[in-house]
């Protein structure tokens, strides 16, 4: 996952969600470890079947905030926006099944925390690109085609910008960052806690 963009100014909402989530960015960067030379399959599989568990959480989550604002999710292209059948997919690619386990995540309860939790999952797909160009050049991976790291293809700028746009209008428009940030970190936080199992030897707990 690489570093997450942001194009404002000082007190720009992306700038402070970049810099108010570093600790726990790198968290998860450290555990999920995709741009390790020695990535294998067996890894491999191990990853996206937690990323996958994680997803249908998350999303659950979010769904469940665009059925009580609609116009919201709209805006946000929602329903664009899901990946968990994607890492569904690409275990099967692996010759894998997912388990059907996920972790419990606090329910979304307006719309600044689900921007915040979108944050975290929208902004993994820049570093989608990197992780699937790392995976093509790797012995035993250069056949597998993977398609939920970098689920929009050359798509993948402007679906980000679009998101970029509607939450800074958002806070325009009164959102709170605060809350923002908050789901952003907790977000963060989940995704690296639950996925802990397939961090490499001596990533902390």
């Amino acid at each position: 996952m690489a570093a997450l963009g942001d194009d404002g100014g000082t007190d720009d909402v992306l700038r402070l969600l970049r810099t108010g989530t570093a600790a726990e960015h790198e968290d998860v960067e450290r555990t999920l470890a995709l741009l390790d030379p020695a990535l294998g399959r067996p890894r491999l599989v191990h990853v996206l079947d937690l990323m996958h568990g994680f997803w249908r959480a998350a999303e659950a989550g979010l769904d469940a905030w665009a059925a009580d604002r609609p116009t919201d999710a709209e805006r946000l292209q929602w329903s664009r926006r899901r990946r968990a059948a994607l890492f569904a997919g690409d275990l099967a690619t692996l010759g894998a099944a997912p388990s059907e386990a996920s972790p419990q995540l606090a329910p979304v309860r307006g719309t600044d925390e689900a921007l915040g939790r979108m944050y975290v999952l929208e902004g993994s797909t820049l570093g989608g690109i990197f992780i699937d160009r790392h995976l093509s050049g790797l012995p035993g991976l250069a056949d597998v085609t993977l398609r939920a790291f970098s689920p929009y293809g050359s798509e993948t700028g402007a679906m980000w910008a679009s998101f970029r746009r509607v939450t800074r209008a958002r806070i325009a428009d009164g959102g709170d960052t605060g809350t923002v940030l908050a789901a952003a970190r907790t977000t963060f936080g989940d995704l690296a806690g639950w996925c802990r199992p397939a961090a490499l030897p001596g990533v902390p707990a």
